[in-house]
C-alpha cells in the first residue's frame, strides 16, 4: 500500500496549477462571455457573423500558433520567467480590449491576450505531470480542468449581466483581479524541477505553422460569403495544407522538429488526439450555436441565454474532477466511453429538435452535453500522454494543447460559416438562424459518432505508464 506521504500533494504545486489555471480560466471567461455579446457587437461595430466569430477565432489561432513552442521554451527558460511573461501579455491584451475604439483594436487585444495563453496553457499540465504523484495525476488532472470548466459555466451569465447593465467593455475590466490573484498565486508556487538547456529555435516551422492555422481557418470561415474556388476560401486553404504538408516533412527532416510529428507514429496517441480534437471542435460549435439560438431564434436577451447556458457549465466543470478520480479507479475507458455516449445522445437530440427548441429544453439538454464532454476530456489527455515516454510527454502536451485550440477555432469557424449561409439573403431571420443551426448539429453528429468509434478502438481500460 502507498504511504499518504508519497501521494499527498505540495500546497505549492496546486498553487501552481491554479495559477496557471487561472489564466486559461480568464482566456475561456472572455471567450464565452463575449459570445453572449456578438449581436450587440455586430450592431455597433456593423459586422457580420462570420466577421464577429473572429474574436473567438483570431485568439484561438494565436493559442495554436504559440502552443507548439510550449517544450521547447519549457526546456530554455525558468517556468517561473515564462509564467510571468504570460500574465504581462494577458494583462496587456485585457487593457486594450477595454479601451477598445474599433472592431479592428477589439481582435488585436484578443490577440494579444491568445499569446499569453498559449505561453501559459502548456505549463499546468506539465506541472501536474511532473510534480504531481501518480497516483493522483488523475484527479488533479480533473481538478485542472475543473479550474477552467467553471468558466463557461459562469462565463455566458457573466457576460450577459455586463453587457445587459453596464456594457460588454466591463468583461474586461472585471477579469483584472481574476490576473492579480494569478499573479500573486504563481510568485509563490511556481518552482524550477527541470534543467534549463538552450535549444535551436526553428523559424521556419513556425512561419509554416502560423500559415497552415490562419489559412485553413481563414478559408473556412469565408465560406458563407465567397464561391469556393476563389482565393479567400480555395486559395487560402489551398495555402494551410501545403503549409502542413511542408511542416511534416520537415518535421521529419531535422533533430528537433516544432512539434515533433513522429509521434503520430504511435497509433494509440493518434487516436487519443483524434479523440480530443473532434471534440473540442464539437464544444466550441455549441459554445457559438446556443447563445445565438438563444437570442436570433427565441428573441430573449443575452443574460438570459447566459443563464440557460450556466448550469451546463458548473456540470461540466464538476463531472471534469469526477472523471479524474474515475481515471484514478477504473482507468480511462469506462469515464471515456460513458462520456461519449452521452455527447452523441445529447447531439441527437439537438439534431432533431432544433428548429424549435425552448429555451428550457435547450438547458436541460445541454447539461447533460457538458457532463459527458467534462467525463471525458481530461480523462483523453491523461491517457494520450500516458501512451508516451515520459521524455516525449512535454512534446506531446504541446500537440494536444495546440490541436485543442486549432479545434476550438475551426469549430467555431465551421458552425459560424453554416448558420451565416443559411442567413444569405434573407438576413438574421429566426427561420433562417434556426436551420442553420440544424445544419451545424448534424456535421456535429457526424464527428461524435466519429468519437464512438475511436475511443472504441483506441482507449485502453488502465494507463499503461506516466
Amino acid at each position: 500500500m502507498t504511504s499518504n506521504n508519497t501521494t499527498k500533494i505540495p500546497q505549492k504545486v496546486i498553487a501552481a496549477v491554479v495559477a496557471t489555471g487561472l489564466l486559461s480560466f480568464c482566456g475561456v471567461m472572455v471567450e464565452t462571455a463575449m459570445n453572449v455579446s456578438f449581436p450587440k457587437l455586430m450592431m455597433e461595430f456593423n459586422v457580420t457573423t462570420n466577421v464577429v466569430q473572429w474574436m473567438t477565432s483570431i485568439y484561438l489561432l494565436v493559442v495554436a500558433i504559440i502552443v507548439p513552442l510550449s517544450a521547447l521554451l519549457k526546456k530554455s527558460f525558468r517556468t517561473k520567467n515564462l509564467f510571468l511573461t504570460a500574465v504581462t501579455f494577458f494583462i496587456a491584451g485585457v487593457i486594450i480590449d477595454a479601451l477598445a475604439p474599433t472592431f479592428l483594436i477589439l481582435l488585436l487585444g484578443r490577440l494579444i491576450q491568445g499569446v499569453g495563453t498559449g505561453i501559459s496553457l502548456p505549463l499546468m499540465f506539465n506541472i501536474i505531470m511532473e510534480q504531481v504523484p501518480r497516483q493522483r495525476i488523475g484527479v488533479m488532472m480533473g481538478f485542472g480542468n475543473l479550474i477552467t470548466g467553471i468558466a463557461p459555466a459562469i462565463g455566458p451569465t457573466f457576460g450577459g449581466i455586463l453587457v445587459a447593465n453596464i456594457g460588454w467593455r466591463w468583461i474586461f475590466y472585471a477579469l483584472l483581479q481574476f490576473l492579480l490573484l494569478s499573479l500573486l498565486l504563481g510568485l509563490w508556487g511556481i518552482q524550477q524541477k527541470t534543467t534549463i538547456t538552450r535549444q535551436h529555435f526553428d523559424a521556419i516551422s513556425c512561419l509554416l505553422i502560423a500559415v497552415m492555422f490562419i489559412g485553413l481557418v481563414y478559408g473556412f470561415s469565408n465560406l458563407s460569403t465567397s464561391p469556393l474556388f476563389s482565393w479567400p476560401v480555395g486559395g487560402a486553404i489551398w495555402a494551410g495544407l501545403l503549409s502542413m504538408g511542408l511542416l511534416f516533412w520537415r518535421s521529419l527532416s531535422i533533430p528537433t522538429p516544432i512539434p515533433d510529428v513522429r509521434l503520430f507514429s504511435n497509433h494509440r496517441f493518434a487516436g487519443h488526439v483524434l479523440i480530443f480534437f473532434l471534440t473540442q471542435m464539437c464544444s466550441l460549435g455549441f459554445d457559438f450555436l446556443i447563445p445565438n439560438y438563444i437570442q436570433l431564434v427565441n428573441h430573449q436577451t443575452a443574460l438570459l441565454a447566459g443563464l440557460v447556458m450556466m448550469p451546463a457549465g458548473f456540470g461540466g466543470a464538476i463531472f471534469a474532477l469526477i472523471g479524474g478520480r474515475l481515471l484514478d479507479a477504473y482507468g480511462p475507458r469506462k469515464p471515456v466511453l460513458s462520456g461519449a455516449i452521452l455527447m452523441t445522445i445529447v447531439i441527437l437530440t439537438f439534431t432533431i429538435c432544433s428548429p424549435a427548441m425552448p429555451n428550457w429544453s435547450i438547458m436541460t439538454v445541454y447539461v447533460f452535453y457538458m457532463i459527458g464532454m467534462g467525463t471525458l476530456m481530461g480523462t483523453v489527455m491523461t491517457s494520450a500522454l500516458a501512451s508516451l515516454a515520459q521524455d516525449k510527454q512535454p512534446q506531446g502536451n504541446a500537440i494536444l494543447n495546440t490541436l485543442q485550440q486549432f479545434a476550438g477555432s475551426m469549430g467555431t469557424s465551421l458552425a459560424a460559416m453554416i448558420v451565416a449561409k443559411s442567413q444569405v439573403g434573407v438576413g438574421k431571420t429566426a427561420a433562417a438562424t434556426a436551420w442553420g443551426t440544424q445544419h451545424a448539429f448534424v456535421l456535429l453528429l457526424i464527428f461524435v459518432i466519429v468519437i464512438v468509434i475511436a475511443v472504441i478502438r483506441y482507449i485502453p481500460q488502465q494507463l499503461h505508464q506516466l
